[in-house]
């Protein structure tokens, strides 16, 4: 900016050094004085050059006079090409001198000389205050935009040292937010992102101390009953009789099933809390077929009535599997011998379908409905039967992934019925 301020200025004031020097000589040939005489007269020149201390001039005639004042200064060619009338003017500058030569009408030729060392003087004068001034305001704007800066980035300072400590102590404590630019909204953000991270944290803690309680008592009646068979197997230990010990035996084989499932359930939970499951497109029809394939080979004493349509949807194909096989089994394991499990796909709008899956059990009393969702929940009638207390939980894991729902309520003829919604299409999704 100031080098384009000297610049400006410099041409400016050339310009009027050059107009000056044009108006003199106009005013000079053009005035009463400008008589042959006069004009050619050393006195004009003394005149001119009192009022213009700065400028020297001398006039050429054709017969090779010349008549000067002020310093000397030597003709160049441009010059005499004005004497020899090959050019009306010329300007040009030599010597720290801005020299313009025009022709007079009689012949003669009149040449200005106007000294430039008061222009280079201001021009220079110029420079250093320009230089100064462009100095301090680098430094005003370098002082401004630190602290500008400062300013700006404290709130990405504060993120930074967030993250730090969140990697150095482990602690998920949220960021305070403060203003409403860019940086805040990537503070609410990151807080958001530290939230999740704590509830899956706080969830990872309760499965492992909800596992560790119900893994606790198969394992230690388990461990009871092996001891117990293999000290009456030593010699001399008292013989269990038969009938106890093919109670004892059945109990171990239940107790390992019973293990077996719930690794099994927390294998699965464990799967769904991960998020690493590739979406793919999934027929949701078959899904159940396999599903209730699955349940009819152990559960022998229940009617499956089935009313499936075709429905796609896009994500887990072995979750969706999965959610229906824990809704279907737990059908089956509530209804009486002979009883009947109905299993019917509706639409409830072109982009949802509702499974239902009603049974002619005991049904679930309205203050169990929400909690036989949660992980471990068994009420206290279901403590008395096989299970986990995970299937559910793993149930409405994998539909609220899938952005569905899931609810119990009363069958018409008695008896829980499960409603479960997944988002899709009647045609096949790409």
């Amino acid at each position: 900016m100031a080098v384009a301020a000297y610049f400006v200025v410099s041409g400016s004031l050339y310009k009027q050094v050059n107009d000056r020097l044009q108006q003199q000589a106009d005013q000079l040939i053009n005035s009463q004085l400008a008589s042959e005489f006069a004009l050619q007269s050393r006195s004009t020149l003394i005149a001119l050059r009192a009022f213009n201390p700065n400028l020297d001039a001398q006039i050429v005639v054709p017969t090779g006079g010349r008549t000067a004042t002020g310093e000397p200064f030597q003709i160049g060619a441009p010059e005499i090409n004005v004497v020899r009338g090959a050019a009306e003017s010329s300007l040009r500058t030599s010597g720290g001198k801005q020299i313009y030569a025009v022709g007079v009408r009689d012949g003669s030729t009149l040449i200005l000389a106007q000294d430039l060392g008061p222009t280079r003087e201001t021009l220079n004068r110029l420079a250093i205050v320009l230089t100064l001034v462009g100095a301090a305001g680098i430094a005003l704007a370098a002082v401004a935009g630190t602290a500008v800066g400062r300013t700006g980035l404290a709130p990405v300072a504060r993120l930074t040292r967030a993250v730090e400590r969140i990697s150095r102590t482990d602690e998920l404590r949220p960021i305070p937010v403060t203003g409403d630019d860019e940086i805040a909204r990537l503070t609410a953000s990151f807080n958001q992102m530290l939230v999740a991270l704590r509830e899956s944290r706080e969830r990872q803690a309760r499965l492992v101390a909800d596992a560790g309680h119900e893994l606790k008592t198969p394992l230690t009646s388990l461990r009871t009953n092996v001891e117990l068979l293999i000290a009456a197997s030593k010699p001399g230990a008292p013989a269990i009789p038969d009938d106890d010990r093919g109670a004892l035996e059945q109990d171990v084989v239940g107790q390992i099933s019973e293990l077996s499932q719930l690794v099994g359930d927390l294998v699965e939970l464990a799967r769904e809390d991960s998020g690493e499951v590739e979406p793919e497109p999934v027929a949701v029809a078959d899904a159940i077929e396999r599903a209730l394939e699955r349940v009819r080979r152990r559960s022998h004493d229940v009617d499956f009535r089935v009313e499936l349509i075709p429905w796609f949807s896009f994500g887990d194909s072995a979750g969706i599997e999965r959610a229906v096989l824990n809704i279907c089994d737990n059908a089956a394991k509530w209804s009486p011998k002979g009883g009947i499990v109905t299993v019917r796909m509706q639409t409830i709008s072109d982009s949802v379908m509702e499974l239902i899956v009603s049974d002619q059990g005991p049904g679930v009393p309205v203050e169990d409905r929400q909690l036989v969702f949660e992980r471990f929940h068994r009420s206290r009638v279901a403590r008395a039967m096989p299970g986990s207390g995970l299937g559910l939980a793993i149930v409405r894991q994998v539909v609220t992934r899938h952005g569905g729902t899931v609810e119990i309520g009363d069958a018409d003829g008695g008896g829980a019925e499960v409603r479960m919604t997944l988002p899709g299409s009647g045609e096949p999704t790409d």
